[in-house]
């Protein structure tokens, strides 16, 4: 792996995953809080594997990672078992409307993990991946970090704490609508993957603009403000980075390296919207403090 894609990828095993479950509010299956504690002691040998050359035992310790990142996936299925049969308020079997596409983007990010961790192990071992060469499954890992697991989850608790609407639904569903189109894109050509990306920036312009809402409205402090500021600013340059790459790659026309979108895109995601979004949202919301409930809506018919 690139002196890029390693640091980065350990900060997302080690600080951005754990520190995002710690965020999620809701049901939690069983196991689910040991998961979230033992975490950085789960990612632990997958991130001493970015380290080592590949080999039997960077793949080994890869693999110890992709069934924490499973054992996490496996959440999904169960939370959502739990949010369709808990009892409901006010009698109504379904959640209210701004639930729903927050709970989708949560789950898409409580799953990503375990693509990164499926391509880890691949990447570690030299093993062309469903023909995919190791150097692509190296920026597969970041991407599904980051992409598919932090800005789902910011984009999901956007949505829970605002009052729903259609910006807020926009983000929730778009990111992980984009993240999944762009995968798929993968194996069918660069215009499936350019339909992707501009799904993720649709999803992930909304966010941008949720978080500076958030960031008038809600945040008290200099810190706070300036971390969703940056988050989301940052998020609007390396967006346009990804339409750049996406559309240069479909068409042919000029556009930056992988290497280079490495060095911009991927360290600006990971650092400037990332961390700063999953900061801020610590800081709005502390340990033991739940998120303010949103707003009343209009509940979906029975």
């Amino acid at each position: 792996m690139s002196a890029f894609v390693v640091p980065v990828v350990t900060l997302g095993m080690l600080w951005v995953v754990p520190t995002g479950l710690g965020l999620v509010e809701g049901p939690r299956p069983p196991g689910w809080d040991l998961l979230r504690r033992a975490w950085p002691l789960l990612a632990l040998p997958g991130a001493v594997s970015l380290w080592l050359p590949r080999s039997d035992a960077a793949t080994a310790l890869a693999a110890c990672y992709a069934l924490a990142t499973l054992a996490l996936a496996l959440q999904a299925p169960a939370r959502l078992a739990l949010t369709l049969t808990r009892p409901p308020a006010g009698g109504t079997p379904h959640p209210p409307r701004p639930a729903l596409p927050a709970e989708i983007a949560v789950l898409t990010a409580l799953v990503s993990p375990s693509v990164a961790g499926l391509a880890l192990v691949a990447e570690r071992a030299s093993y062309p991946l469903f023909g995919f060469e190791p150097d692509l499954l190296a920026l597969t890992v970041p991407h599904f970090h980051f992409a598919g697991f932090a800005a789902a989850l910011v984009a999901g608790l956007l949505c829970r704490a605002s009052d729903g609407g259609v910006l807020a639904g926009t983000a929730a569903l778009s990111v992980p609508a984009g993240t999944l189109l762009v995968l798929i894109g993968y194996f069918v050509d660069d215009w499936a993957e350019l339909a992707g990306a501009v799904v993720l920036t649709v999803g992930m312009a909304a966010v941008s603009v949720l978080t500076l809402r958030e960031r008038r409205g809600l945040a008290s402090g200099t810190a706070t403000r300036t971390l969703l500021g940056v988050s989301a600013l940052v998020l609007a340059v390396t967006m346009a980075l990804a339409l750049w790459w996406a559309l240069g790659e479909a068409t042919g026309l000029p556009h930056p390296t992988l290497t280079w979108m490495a060095a911009t895109h991927g360290l600006g995601n990971a650092l400037g919207f990332a961390v700063c979004a999953l900061l801020a949202r610590r800081r709005l919301h502390p340990a033991g403090r739940r998120h303010p409930a949103p707003l009343p809506r209009t509940e979906l018919p029975a």
